[in-house]
């Protein structure tokens, strides 16, 4: 019996919002990767050098890993587009 009421439910689901047939996965992904690049990446970064420099800051003995690895990360996050429109410059 679910399974029919499921089934029941998509087809009207489709036949009362025809424009989810003409969504694209491509605008989609893209949106992803630009919601990634401009926002999480950065914020990632941020919050790893945060910690990098709390870590500093109370002597922990891996203070200094911690700092190089925040900074390595924060280069990639904020240099994601950049790195990003590179890539995409070689494969087309």
């Amino acid at each position: 019996m679910k399974r029919y009421t499921f089934i029941l439910l998509l087809v009207a689901g489709v036949l009362l919002v025809p424009e989810i047939g003409y969504g694209s996965v491509e605008s989609t992904l893209t949106n992803i990767q630009t919601k990634l690049i401009t926002v999480i990446l950065p914020l990632v970064a941020i919050l790893g050098l945060v910690f990098a420099g709390l870590s500093f800051v109370l002597g922990s003995p891996g203070a200094r890993q911690h700092l190089v690895l925040a900074v390595l990360g924060a280069v990639i996050g904020f240099g994601a587009p950049s790195i990003v429109t590179f890539i995409r410059g070689l494969v087309q």
